[in-house]
């Protein structure tokens, strides 16, 4: 109950600091994954990453689902609802985390198939969903330490509620996207296996060259 106290309390005193620690944390154990100097997942069989994928899916469907009916509950004021779904939400986010990194760092990635513009499409997509994945998480992280540290009087007095809007912007279209480029690659078009690499700006840079490379034929 003390260790409660104080953790609550330390949010409220320090939510920039603490945001921007686990961020740090959450950034550093995806670049580790992808690189593979953090080897902490066991190695997955070829049908448990295809197990992987499916279950990452539901859950990011889930997660965007749960943000949306929390948006829809704090439009009713109905405010303890609204905590609620949302802290559903990053649970879910949480347990997305675990299944991607276990699937990246144990198994591999994988590539579209397709070619031309359906590819060129995907691409954009895919770049789009990663970049707001990365942005996403120390303004997601902030609003919930301000939520989970603040009594609902209270955050009116924060930024929990102009962050909040932000979040759920860039939480959901990147995780709506990232359904999108799920059913695109392994329900529409074909893919292949693509074994981790030297990850730059986690995953963004690798994601436009390719597209700069499906547009230019002589790249």
């Amino acid at each position: 109950m003390r260790m409660s106290s104080r953790l609550r309390q330390l949010g409220r005193e320090r939510p920039v600091a603490i945001t921007a620690v686990v961020s740090a944390i959450g950034y550093a154990l995806v670049a580790g994954a992808f690189t593979g100097m953090i080897p902490l997942f066991p190695a997955l069989g070829r049908d448990t990453v295809l197990l992987f994928g499916h279950l990452i899916a539901a859950v990011n469907t889930a997660a965007l689902g749960a943000i949306l009916l929390g948006v829809r509950y704090i439009k009713r004021d109905e405010v303890e609802k609204h905590r609620a779904a949302m802290l559903v939400a990053f649970a879910l986010i949480l347990v997305f985390l675990v299944l991607y990194l276990w699937k990246v760092g144990g198994g591999f990635e994988k590539s579209i198939t397709a070619s031309g513009l359906p590819k060129i499409a995907y691409l954009l997509m895919l770049a789009v969903h990663i970049f707001l994945s990365v942005v996403a998480v120390p303004v997601v992280l902030y609003a919930v330490v301000l939520g989970l540290s603040h009594t609902p009087a209270e955050l009116r007095d924060t930024h929990h509620a102009r962050v909040g809007r932000i979040a759920v912007a860039t939480w959901s279209v990147s995780l709506a996207l990232g359904v999108i480029t799920y059913v695109l690659l392994n329900h529409v078009y074909g893919w292949e296996p693509r074994h981790a690499t030297v990850l730059a700006l986690v995953g963004v840079r690798p994601a436009v060259d390719r597209i700069v490379s499906a547009l230019d034929p002589t790249a």
